[in-house]
């Protein structure tokens, strides 16, 4: 009996190291799947990926300051890393994923749930390399006083400058467009604050071409005598009253538009009424044009039909309900003060329509 249970114990302490191994290994080995776990993973394929998988450490982890960062290249890390909060982070890259560029600093501003107050704490780190850097052409030039890049700018005349250029200069397409859509629409830049206005150009492109921007060219040759000629503006076509400057495509259009409404202007005061001539650009383009009342088309307001009187834009609905009922009384009028005198039109609304309007006792 004794012999057994020795054996037994001979037994055990035979197998007791073996045990204490295998328990080591298994611990090693769980060790080591624990690590392999919270090691990063190489660069993922998506975004969303890299949001799930990073540990929540680094998120959580309070950093000391902001760094710099360039919202072009940087990745995931290096976002969180600079500052930029975990959200903000996988929003700039989903941007660029999608193509998106950062030229200036204020594209950064646009990025999904950035509030104005982070940005204001981001921008002072914000770092756009020179290879997605806004800038026309540049010349490198050093000299034995400093090591500084000097860029130089090209002057252009904003009035004339094409699409074409704008781009070559480091305008995207959409840009180029719409500064050379806008300039026609207002009928041309007559200031910097007015190119600012454009969209998709805004105070940061703005000040960084006002050196170089050109409205008023002091080396144009003199304007020879016969193109200094004013264009009368009741015979002018759309081409001619293009060629006003301050006068774009749209402008011409309705300028056009209301003159045939009204039969002629009398007074250039009359394209002021229109929304598409601004007081700045009516005083820019004054000097340029004249009209001759003589031209202008008149209704005979004893013979006129109502749609034909209707169809003048200073006949109000009154006015025109009045004419017709004292026309069938009174048969007709002589002179402007009657109309005045049967309450038919204000001496306001007199002013204006009298020089349309023919009195005689035939039509005209």
């Amino acid at each position: 009996m004794r012999d057994s249970v020795k054996e037994n114990i001979r037994g055990l302490a035979l197998l007791m190291p073996l045990l204490v191994v295998a328990i080591a290994l298994i611990g090693l080995s769980r060790r080591d799947k624990g690590d392999t776990l919270d090691t990063p993973s190489t660069e993922r394929a998506h975004i969303d990926s890299i949001a799930r998988t990073t540990p929540h450490i680094v998120e959580e982890e309070t950093l000391p300051h902001f760094s710099a960062f360039d919202p072009n290249t940087a990745d995931y890390r290096t976002l969180l890393h600079a500052g930029v909060p975990r959200d903000i982070a996988v929003a700039l890259l989903r941007w660029r994923e999608a193509g998106k560029v950062f030229r200036i600093k204020e594209d950064v501003a646009q990025c999904y749930a950035m509030t104005d107050s982070l940005y204001f704490l981001l921008e002072p780190y914000i770092v756009i390399g020179d290879a997605f850097r806004y800038k026309p052409k540049e010349r490198a030039s050093r000299t034995p006083a400093t090591t500084e890049r000097v860029i130089a700018f090209e002057p252009f005349m904003l009035d004339t400058v094409t699409a074409e250029y704008l781009r070559s200069i480091g305008f995207s397409t959409r840009r180029a467009d719409l500064v050379i859509r806008y300039r026609d629409m207002i009928g041309g830049y007559r200031s910097i604050e007015e190119f600012k206005e454009c969209y998709g150009v805004g105070d940061s492109i703005g000040e960084m071409l006002r050196p170089y921007i050109i409205f008023k060219p002091s080396d144009v040759p003199a304007i020879t005598a016969e193109a200094a000629l004013p264009i009368e503006i009741n015979s002018a076509d759309y081409a001619t009253l293009c060629s006003v400057k301050g006068i774009g495509k749209r402008s011409a259009e309705e300028i056009l538009r209301y003159r045939e409404l009204l039969g002629g202007y009398y007074s250039l005061d009359q394209i002021t009424e229109l929304d598409v001539v601004t007081e700045q650009n009516f005083q820019r383009i004054l000097q340029q044009i004249y009209c001759d009342s003589a031209k202008i088309k008149k209704i005979s307001i004893n013979f006129a039909s109502p749609k034909v009187l209707e169809r003048h834009p200073y006949m109000t609905d009154r006015a025109l309900r009045q004419i017709i009922n004292h026309k069938q009384l009174k048969g007709g009028w002589s002179t402007v003060e009657e109309l005045i005198e049967d309450n038919i039109f204000s001496e306001e609304q007199a002013r204006r329509i009298l020089p349309y309007l023919h009195f005689g006792t035939t039509p005209e």
